[in-house]
């Protein structure tokens, strides 16, 4: 951003500017600048009106023009801070969000026509407000997906908000696909892109209240069931060697979980000697074991 000019850098600038004009008369349209922070806002406005009639008059390229509109820009920075306040619980720093928002100011400046009857707080309000959105939409996703679901995720939310206000709940699915007149598909893909927005590193230390550790000690599972997987590949092999009868038994009793004498009625023999036959069938798939360890 130019530096602020004094009335005597404003004079010189507005003389070298001037192309032969009378460079006092030049000078004497434009008022004195005071200092920018101690502008009230209506004041702003009165200035700006002015210095936009002189932008408009001045030939681009020149000096003059240079100065007024650089002075147009440090005149409406409060728009720029007060649209870069809606953005303040974003994790960009708001320093780049003002630098952001300042290059949608000097957008709508060099884009305003006066003549037009709108006041130019109302113009460029929305000019300044899209460059910060585009400027999230662009670099702050922390894995690039595609415009259309970064467009969707902003739709999403919106009727999320608006419909949880009138069910007094959360929306489902078919409320969020109806309201946008989507499919249910496109309300899930859009929920799951947004979850590319922002990301988390494993080793992220926790809040200074919170009790738990990194983020990697908390998603990660002991699975007890590894610890026999070893086991049941090596009795796949000995299993299908037994004969029909035993394999038949074992799968009525640890798959089925059915009793030894459900399975004596089931294949018409004593509880007791499925009792036995179990022992026998056990002790083999045992000794199988043992050996191949």
């Amino acid at each position: 951003m130019s530096p602020q000019l004094d009335e005597v850098d404003a004079e010189r600038t507005l003389r070298e500017g001037s192309d032969g004009a009378d460079p006092d008369a030049a000078f004497t349209r434009l008022p004195a600048m005071p200092p920018f922070d101690e502008v009230a806002p209506h004041d702003a406005r009165a200035l700006s009106k002015t210095l936009f009639e002189r932008l408009a008059a001045a030939e681009e390229g020149t000096h003059e023009h240079a100065y007024v509109r650089n002075t147009l820009v440090e005149l409406n920075l409060a728009l720029v801070k007060f649209a870069a306040s809606r953005f303040r619980s974003r994790s960009e720093p708001m320093e780049d969000i003002v630098q952001v928002g300042t290059i949608g100011l000097i957008k709508a400046i060099d884009r305003f026509e006066s003549n037009r009857g709108v006041e130019f707080p109302t113009f460029a309000m929305p000019t300044i407000i899209g460059e910060i959105k585009r400027f999230f939409r662009d670099t702050s996703w922390s894995v690039r997906v595609p415009r259309r679901l970064q467009e969707l995720r902003l739709d999403l939310a919106k009727a999320s908000d608006e419909l949880a206000q009138s069910l007094d709940r959360a929306p489902t699915v078919t409320e969020l696909a109806q309201r946008l007149n989507i499919s249910r598909e496109e309300v899930v893909e859009g929920m799951a892109a947004s979850n590319a927005y922002t990301a988390s590193s494993l080793d992220a230390q926790p809040e200074e209240d919170d009790s738990e550790g990194a983020l990697a000690d908390r998603i990660g599972y002991e699975d007890h069931g590894l610890e026999g997987i070893e086991y049941v590949e090596s009795l796949k092999p000995l299993i299908a060697e037994l004969p029909a009868r035993d394999r038949h038994i074992l799968s009525l009793r640890f798959v089925a979980n059915m009793t030894q004498s459900e399975i004596g009625e089931e294949l018409g023999i004593s509880q007791m000697h499925v009792s036995r036959l179990l022992a026998r069938t056990l002790g083999k798939l045992r000794k199988g074991l043992l050996v191949e360890e």
